[in-house]
């Protein structure tokens, strides 16, 4: 799958997001990547910032918080296209939750992990 095809599936995975849930983002920015960190090279994607459970008073003029999908173990983990599919929502919903300030253990309680 080319990065090109890759970064139309988090687009469409990010437009099945309820509309009343990305509505409530805010400062966010998300990027598709081919490779994570190697310090951690199976990882699917990463949320980075401050979430908005989080944020108070003292949140004004802050980078955006930055959601990473990685494209290469992706697609390594996966045998067909409808599971990199079906990966590639799992992953953005799951950064997605973090944003909202949900944390690992309720996302895998949830299917999410």
């Amino acid at each position: 799958m080319t990065r090109e095809e890759f970064e139309e599936l988090v687009g469409e995975a990010l437009d099945r997001i309820p509309p009343e849930l990305t509505r409530l983002m805010d400062n966010v920015a998300v990027f598709v990547e081919d490779e994570p960190p190697s310090d951690d090279p199976e990882l699917l994607g990463l949320y980075e910032g401050t979430p908005l459970t989080d944020r108070g008073e003292w949140y004004a003029g802050v980078l955006p918080d930055r959601i990473t999908i990685y494209r290469g173990p992706t697609l390594r983990m996966c045998d067909s296209r409808e599971d990199v599919v079906a990966e590639t929502e799992i992953t953005v919903v799951h950064e997605v939750a973090h944003h909202f300030g949900i944390d690992d253990a309720r996302l895998h309680a949830l299917g999410y992990g």
